[in-house]
């Protein structure tokens, strides 16, 4: 355990000794002294000593509690912009040298004359890169949970969640970083592809959220017209004069344009479920880096916590003019429990998957390579 404790230790020290670690630290903790500021009661919300009378955002008749609003801050803005972005820019940034560096010359044949085998020794320089990830993370994580405790009143353990989910959202991103260092010994092409690798990895899960609210609006749509080819159907069986042959018409026409527009939309919802089939299948085999930092909203924030929406005026999804109109508040309400419906074994296992094969192909690739 010596050669594998020396290692460590001196990783830590290299990742210690870069200023961007510490100027990382310094922005976490800025950003949580940022929340510290900003208030709320039943008059609205306060930012410092300037107070904002929002009616619409206060204790009172929204129904939001201060240990809902910091929490609320904490997911949307400290971890799903904060560390979900931003810092992991500069987690990339720090450690994106860290293999291209260690594969110059000279600087790899002094530790492989250590008696460390190559797989462990690349399994150390792998863990160190995680290590700056957790740390800022643990900083932030327990600042935050200091802010919402002495500001909202409630201390709320379950934040600390966000260490594991956020470090594990970083590694997804590492895995690709440092086979790509491995290959390519260059820092600056391994950063850039692995952003680049970050951008599609967006792209499809954006597809797929795409395709699942227009999927859901479909459904809104077939919906919509079997409840207005029904209520046509009542309407023409009323017609009791049977020589009302105007209204007979009219009403015979309607229904036959209804069930027309009902069979478009159920086959358009049919072709549109096998691309959004065919999109989770490739998602599958991907690391779900956004839908990995949403557990943590989904397991620190209860749906039931949320204040009440406002009640949606009851209007038919097709008017009788024919037109379709979605319901956009059911859409967001539909979407919002498809996607906390989702298995986190799903989101977290086929991820950890991805990532296990390529720390494997590269520990490989470092095995057989000659140095």
């Amino acid at each position: 355990m010596t050669p594998v404790l020396a290692l460590l230790v001196d990783a830590y020290r290299l990742l210690n000794a870069r200023k961007i670690f510490w100027l990382t630290m310094i922005l976490s903790l800025l950003v949580v002294g940022s929340f510290s500021l900003v208030g709320i009661d039943e008059q609205g919300i306060s930012i410092a000593w300037w107070d904002l009378e929002l009616f619409e955002l206060n204790t009172g008749s929204a129904g939001y509690t201060k240990a809902l609003f910091y929490k609320v801050i904490f997911t949307e803005f400290g971890v799903n912009i904060w560390l979900a972005w931003i810092a992991t820019i500069l987690g990339l940034i720090t450690t994106a040298s860290i293999f291209p560096e260690f594969l110059g010359a000279g600087s790899i044949d002094v530790v492989l004359s250590k008696p460390i085998g190559r797989f462990k020794l690349f399994l150390i320089k792998y863990i160190t890169g995680l290590l700056f990830v957790f740390l800022q993370v643990c900083t932030f994580t327990t600042a935050s949970f200091l802010v919402i405790g002495f500001r909202g009143g409630v201390w709320e353990p379950g934040l600390f969640i966000a260490i594991p989910l956020v470090t594990l959202f970083f590694s997804y991103l590492f895995s690709i970083c440092a086979l790509l260092g491995v290959i390519t010994r260059s820092t600056i092409a391994s950063l850039l592809l692995t952003v680049l690798v970050w951008f599609l990895l967006f792209i499809v899960q954006a597809a797929e959220s795409s395709l699942m609210f227009f999927d859901l609006m479909l459904e809104q749509r077939v919906e919509g017209y079997q409840t207005a080819v029904e209520r046509t159907e009542t309407q023409l069986a009323k017609v009791e004069d049977p020589d009302d042959t105007e209204r007979w018409a009219f009403l015979h026409e309607t229904l036959e344009k209804r069930k027309e527009n009902l069979a478009e939309a159920e086959s358009s919802t049919a072709s549109l479920d096998a691309w959004h089939t065919g999109l989770m299948s490739v998602l599958t085999v991907l690391p779900k880096t956004g839908e990995t930092i949403e557990l943590l909203s989904r397991w620190t924030i209860d749906l039931a916590e949320l204040p009440e929406p406002m009640a949606s005026t009851s209007r038919p999804l097709v008017n009788d003019d024919g037109d379709f109109r979605p319901d956009r508040d059911r859409l967001g309400q539909d979407m919002n429990e498809a996607r906390r419906a989702r298995s986190s074994w799903w989101i977290l296992g086929t991820s950890t998957i991805f990532e296990l094969v390529l720390v494997v192909f590269s520990a490989w690739l470092f095995y057989r390579r000659d140095f």
